[in-house]
């Protein structure tokens, strides 16, 4: 059975207007839950494979169902962010984000501008970047990511919280919740929780809601995945404001973002060889964005 666009059971108008947009794909035939994977050259494989570049040639994100990630798993590790966000900021200094340029850590309320002329973002993040996984596959974009969990790749696991304003909170001019940007890697998987308040910039230039979608994650290209294709896959930005309504200003809003990098020393050229964008390494890339950011 091939693997088709799938229509959400849900009736809101908004997510009916999400759907236009940001495709909502079927990944079962290979989701992370199969016994045995497909080959790579079966039918359903390459039927999946040409809607997922649809979506990451037009619009840069798509939400993916059946994708093998327990509900469980990610209620987990919310609740694990819950317990450290909820601590005191005398509590969680000693593991604040290291200011020499690794990524890992604490990244305390306004600390980080990810749109660099607005002022400092209304979140606050966990970044974890040290994981264990025996897996191998030889396949040439698994070597290129081969260090994930090691020094040598930046890939990073990134609990986002953003805490409930006060009555009459100072908001500053132009600040928001999350700075337009576009991220830096390969790929970005987002879990969502139910507020909702993602926006994506399609190619059309206007932003539209990334409506949650349960079951789903959201999967988008990063700035080296768009270099390395010569911007034949886009690396699309997005954002999150402060709600116009003081309901949702009160709420808590939760999502977790694991941020794909490869390894720090490849070299990332056009695979077409057009020399469209200049070679950098991943890592020098990477700096200079962290440059601009914090």
């Amino acid at each position: 059975m091939h693997p088709v666009y799938t229509q959400p059971a849900l009736e809101d108008v908004s997510l009916k207007m999400v759907e236009r947009t940001i495709p909502v794909v079927d990944f079962a035939v290979m989701g992370l839950n199969r016994e045995k994977p497909p080959t790579l050259n079966e039918e359903s494989v390459r039927v999946l494979a040409d809607q997922i570049h649809k979506a990451f040639s037009t619009i840069g994100f798509v939400y993916l169902t059946n994708h093998g990630i327990s509900e469980k798993e990610i209620a987990e590790v919310r609740q694990a962010g819950d317990g450290f966000f909820n601590l005191s900021t005398q509590v969680k200094k000693p593991f604040i984000r290291p200011t020499d340029g690794r990524n890992f850590g604490w990244v305390s309320l306004e600390r980080e501008s990810l749109n660099p002329s607005r002022p400092g973002d209304l979140k606050e993040a966990f970044n974890v970047c040290e994981l264990h996984d025996e897996t191998q596959d030889p396949h040439w974009l698994s070597q290129v990511h081969g260090a994930i969990g090691t020094l040598d790749n930046a890939t990073a696991l990134r609990l986002l919280h953003y805490p409930p304003l006060p009555d009459k909170y100072n908001i500053k001019p132009g600040q928001v919740r999350c700075g337009e940007h576009s991220d830096y890697g390969s790929i970005t998987l987002l879990f969502q929780d139910e507020i909702g308040g993602l926006e994506v910039l399609p190619v059309d230039g206007k932003y539209t809601p990334a409506v949650p979608i349960p079951k789903t994650v959201l999967v988008n290209i990063g700035d080296l995945m768009q270099r390395w294709t010569a911007d034949r896959l886009i690396s699309t930005k997005h954002r999150v404001l402060i709600p116009e309504e003081e309901v949702k200003q009160r709420i808590v809003r939760r999502s977790l973002a694991f941020f794909v990098h490869p390894d720090n020393e490849v070299m990332i050229e056009c695979l077409d060889g057009s020399n469209k964008h200049p070679p950098i390494t991943s890592m020098g890339y990477l700096q200079q964005r962290f440059a601009a950011t914090y």
